[in-house]
């Protein structure tokens, strides 16, 4: 197989006191930090400084479930809302890119494009969004339903909210606003386009009431592994956030979707796959595995239960089953694809409850020196499996700074990864091209 000669894309997910489950009790982690914007800001900064492409928040419009009991033993209950975070960071950071989460099941598109063209100017070009389409079913209720939209049903609605949002951010040629003073004209009506758009789900006139922003179309990103949303992926995303732990399973899904990609007529490498990847750091294997092994020690059994019944689906009910047995019969539930890998890994490595849920909680380690995690990253990279990674951070603030001054220097020795920024905006950083403005191309 041909060497690469591009570079790894990295993410930064943004977690609170850290991504894993139980990171809030540790002594390394800051346990108020939901609510601490100078934490964040601190993250950011550290983040451009070992010259990341982006951050990234995840959402939900609810509490991350209805359980409390459980619920009260993370730090999930509270954290900001992304865009609002996000447009804050802006105004700290010049170049590291600002990935934010917004549901297409409970919001429309006007209100997406909108925001998200709004933080792409604010930022410079730096903007984008995360789409997804909503995967806890308590969000359901907040928005004057009853149950949860059926897997199929997000997905045709999502697929159609991107056309809507995509037309919308070309409401206005890149020159339309022209500003003349002397003549008193401040935008040129021939370069304002009204979309019009007429569908199964959406009727949205436009146009935006903001310019065509610096990227042209913030960059998209996205995260199914499903049948539907591997499909939209392919046809819609920049980006894809991935989710397999396995090499042999990652490539098959990094060759797939970039065969996809190309059935759509697409170009396969405008697409950056990111496996979510959580690194456990020490200067032995030994120092690492113990402190890998410290946060799973945190992990409650109330905690764990919960976490992995809102895998599997809103009706498990594992309260009554012994820990170190089996895993019992559970229904199919609206978790699609992830609920499907967690049964597959439980039926393939034979995992009792407990095991299964501490592997859950565990996310996807790579446990080891600064060394071991650039061994792992090149492999992953070369083998064809990925095009970065979005990298969970256990705890913060201490495991960014410590991956930005032991693993950064190491991949940047191997040539895996920049020393600077490619220029200024997000998809300068990804490689992406600027999108034509579909309406001008048309004229």
């Amino acid at each position: 197989m041909t060497r690469r000669t591009d570079q790894l894309k990295l993410g930064a997910f943004l977690a609170n006191s850290g991504h894993h489950v139980a990171a809030w009790r540790h002594p390394l982690a800051q346990a108020d930090a939901s609510q601490d914007f100078e934490h964040f800001k601190r993250i950011a900064q550290t983040a451009e400084r070992g010259k990341f492409d982006a951050l990234f928040v995840a959402d939900v419009v609810a509490l991350w479930g209805h359980h409390h009991d459980a619920l009260s033993r993370t730090a999930r209950a509270e954290h900001f809302e992304p865009l609002t975070l996000m447009a804050a960071l802006a105004a700290v950071t010049s170049r590291i890119g600002l990935i934010a989460t917004a549901t297409t099941t409970y919001n429309e598109p006007y209100h997406i494009a909108r925001k998200f063209a709004s933080l792409d100017h604010l930022s410079k070009g730096r903007a984008a969004w995360n789409l997804v389409t909503s995967v806890v079913s308590d969000e359901a209720w907040n928005f004057g339903r009853q149950d949860h939209v059926d897997h199929g049903d997000r997905y045709q609605r999502a697929g159609e909210f991107h056309d809507v949002v995509r037309g919308l951010w070309d409401s206005w040629d890149d020159d339309a606003f022209v500003r003349d003073k002397a003549s008193g004209q401040y935008f040129d009506a021939a370069k304002l386009h009204v979309l019009n758009h007429q569908g199964t789900h959406f009727s949205v006139r436009g146009p935006l009431n903001v310019a065509r922003s610096p990227q042209g179309h913030p960059v998209l990103v996205q995260a199914g592994a499903s049948e539907p949303g591997k499909a939209l992926a392919a046809r819609v995303a920049d980006v894809i956030f991935a989710v397999d732990s396995d090499l042999t399973r990652a490539k098959a899904f990094y060759a797939d979707i970039k065969a996809r990609a190309a059935a759509f007529g697409r170009d396969p490498d405008s697409i950056k796959i990111l496996p979510g990847i959580t690194p456990f750091i020490g200067e032995t294997r030994e120092q690492a595995q113990a402190l890998f092994e410290e946060f799973q020690a945190l992990i409650d059994p109330v905690l764990g239960l919960r976490l992995l019944a809102d895998t599997l689906g809103d009706d498990i009910d594992l309260a009554g089953h012994d820990l170190d047995g089996p895993l019992p019969e559970t229904p199919v539930g609206q978790r699609g694809s992830r609920r499907d890998k967690v049964l597959e890994l439980a039926r393939t490595e034979n995992l009792s409850i407990r095991q299964l849920y501490l592997r859950l909680a565990g996310g996807n380690p790579v446990i080891g020196t600064a060394q071991d995690i650039a061994d792992t990253f090149e492999a992953w990279f070369q083998g064809r499996a990925c095009d970065g990674f979005n990298v969970f951070f256990p705890y913060f603030p201490g495991a960014i700074d410590v991956f930005v001054e032991q693993v950064t220097p190491e991949l940047q020795r191997r040539g895996l990864f920049r020393k600077e920024y490619e220029g200024t905006t997000l998809r300068d950083s990804l490689g992406l091209a600027r999108p034509a403005n579909r309406f001008s191309v048309a004229s």
